[in-house]
């Protein structure tokens, strides 16, 4: 089966985005082989709003070999030819999940994590967390949400920005 990642940059106090979602903050860590990383999947989920922040920097064309599956109420298909516009997340992912592929990232979304988890649709969190405090934000995992213990699989840190990747499983 599937495994669905969670990855995200966090600050240290907590939260993926500004108060006003900004990302500004977010180092790209040099020694970080993003494309290898990537590799890793072909099925990115997404929420609206982090697809609407995607949309505005103009990067919701997904790469090639990649199927962006976005989930919302209120954005409809037809105005997003180029990715898969859905309701029900947990429905679609139990589905992703059992075909073929490879693993499927859970791409930003704080609300979108914390309705997938209790259902016990993710299966790893990896969080860089990034040396700065924000006081405020989009937090890794809105409240309320229920308790989650996890084991850490792997942690490095990357010495030239201060960033710390953590790498964990979901207890089930």
């Amino acid at each position: 089966m599937r495994l669905v990642r969670y990855s995200s940059a966090m600050s240290l106090d907590g939260y993926i985005a500004g108060p006003q979602g900004e990302y500004d903050w977010i180092v790209q860590d040099p020694e970080r082989d993003f494309g290898a990383m990537m590799a890793e999947f072909d099925t990115f989920l997404i929420g609206r709003r982090t697809f609407e922040t995607m949309v505005r920097v103009r990067q919701d064309k997904p790469p090639k070999g990649i199927e962006y599956v976005v989930f919302s109420q209120t954005l409809r298909a037809e105005d997003y030819p180029k990715v898969r516009v859905e309701r029900g997340a947990a429905r679609v992912v139990t589905e992703l999940r059992t075909k073929p592929g490879k693993d499927i990232y859970l791409f930003g979304g704080g609300e979108l994590f914390r309705s997938l988890l209790p259902a016990g649709l993710v299966d790893r969190v990896e969080v860089s967390v990034i040396p700065v405090l924000l006081g405020g934000g989009i937090p890794l995992l809105p409240a309320p949400a229920e308790r989650t213990k996890l084991k850490l699989l792997k942690q490095r840190v990357y010495e030239k920005t201060g960033t710390v990747r953590l790498e964990y499983e979901v207890v089930r």
